[in-house]
C-alpha cells in the first residue's frame, strides 16, 4: 500500500480525522540512518506525528518541526514535516537497542526516556513561527504528541502511531489523529462513543497488517456518525532538500581563514546531512572557488 494521507470529517464537521501510512518512507529512513529496531520505531512514529500535525495547516509552505529530548539512551529525535507531504528526520543515537518492554513490544519509551520535553514549532511560511514545549508523559511519542495537542492547542485529541519492523525491514507504519472540535465537544455522548471505539483498537499497525485501508479504518470508527471522507488522497514521502550548493553556501560562511586551513590540512572538506545522511565532498578546487567568490564580494 502506497504511503499516503487521507482526511475525513464526521458529526457534521464536529470531528476531524486524519490517517497516514508511512511504511515506505520509514523504511527509507531506516536504511539511510542504519537504524536499530527501536530507533526505527521512534523515528517512524515521530515522522507520522509530524505529517498528522501539519495536515491541518493552510498555506502550502507550512511546516512542523517536532523535537523530542528525553533522558533515555537514544538522545534526541528531530523531525521536519511539510504540508506538501514531505518529511525527514533523524535520531541522535541510531544504533541504540533495548530489550522488549513488559508488553513484549519495542521499548520506545525506555529508549527515548520517560522524563524530558517535546518541542513543537509550527511555521506558517511568514512571520515568527509558533513554538510550544510540553513535558513528556511516556516517551512513547503518540501519547506525548496527544498531550501536546490537549495542553498547548486545547483540542481533545486521540492520536495513535505505530511502526512494525522485522528482520525484513519496516512492514507497517503510520498513524491516526481524531480531534473533537468545539462545536461537537459539548456532546458528551458523542465524545464518549468515540473514545470507547478508539480505546477498543489494539493499535494502528495491526489494522494495516490486516489489510485495512485508511477509508476502511475511518468507516469502522465513524461510519455511523455522518462520516465524510475527503476525495483527495495525498502522497507522502521522505525528502530532504539538502544539496551540494547548500553545503557550499554553508562552508562559505566559515570565511577564508577556515577554508585555507581545510585545504592545507584535509585537501578539501566533507559534510554529512543529519536529516538524510547524504555525504557531500568538496575538493580543494571547490574551496578555492569559494575563496575567490569571497574576494570578489569584498571588491
Amino acid at each position: 500500500m502506497a504511503d499516503q494521507l487521507v482526511r475525513a470529517t464526521a458529526a457534521e464537521g464536529g470531528i476531524r480525522a486524519v490517517g497516514v501510512i508511512t511504511t515506505r518512507l520509514t523504511e527509507e529512513a531506516r536504511q539511510r540512518h542504519n537504524l536499530s529496531y527501536v530507533a526505527t520505531a521512534a523515528l517512524g512514529r515521530t515522522m507520522s506525528s509530524g505529517l498528522l500535525l501539519v495536515s491541518s495547516m493552510k498555506r502550502a509552505e507550512s511546516r512542523v518541526n517536532i523535537r523530542v529530548k528525553g533522558n533515555g539512551p537514544m538522545g534526541g529525535i528531530l523531525v521536519d514535516a511539510g504540508l506538501d507531504g514531505t518529511v525527514r528526520g533523524y535520531v541522535d543515537n541510531p544504533s541504540v537497542e533495548l530489550p522488549p518492554n513488559p508488553q513484549g513490544k519495542l521499548d520506545v519509551g525506555g529508549a527515548v526516556g520517560h522524563e524530558g520535553y517535546l518541542y513543537v514549532i509550527r511555521d506558517v511560511g511568514y512571520g515568527y513561527p509558533y513554538s510550544s514545549t510540553v513535558e513528556l508523559v511516556s516517551g512513547e511519542i503518540g501519547e506525548d504528541v496527544a498531550h501536546y495537542l490537549a495542553t498547548s492547542e486545547q483540542t481533545p485529541s486521540a492520536l495513535m502511531v505505530g511502526v512494525f519492523v522485522s528482520e525484513a525491514g519496516v512492514t507497517a507504519s503510520g498513524g491516526l489523529l481524531l480531534q473533537v472540535l468545539p462545536k461537537a465537544a459539548r456532546d458528551l455522548a458523542l465524545v464518549e462513543t468515540l473514545e470507547s471505539r478508539v480505546a477498543a483498537l489494539k493499535g494502528f499497525t495491526p489494522l494495516l497488517q490486516a489489510g485495512k485501508t485508511l477509508p476502511q479504518i475511518f468507516e469502522d470508527l465513524m461510519g455511523d456518525l455522518g462520516l465524510d471522507i475527503m476525495p483527495e488522497t495525498q502522497m507522502v514521502r521522505f525528502h530532504c532538500g539538502c544539496s551540494f550548493d547548500r553545503v557550499m553556501g554553508a562552508l562559505k560562511i566559515l570565511g577564508e581563514d577556515e577554508l585555507r586551513d581545510m585545504i592545507e590540512k584535509d585537501k578539501g572538506a566533507e559534510a554529512t546531512c543529519h536529516f538524510c545522511n547524504s555525504v557531500y565532498q568538496a575538493s580543494a578546487d571547490d574551496l578555492e572557488a569559494l575563496i575567490t567568490e569571497l574576494h570578489q564580494e569584498k571588491a
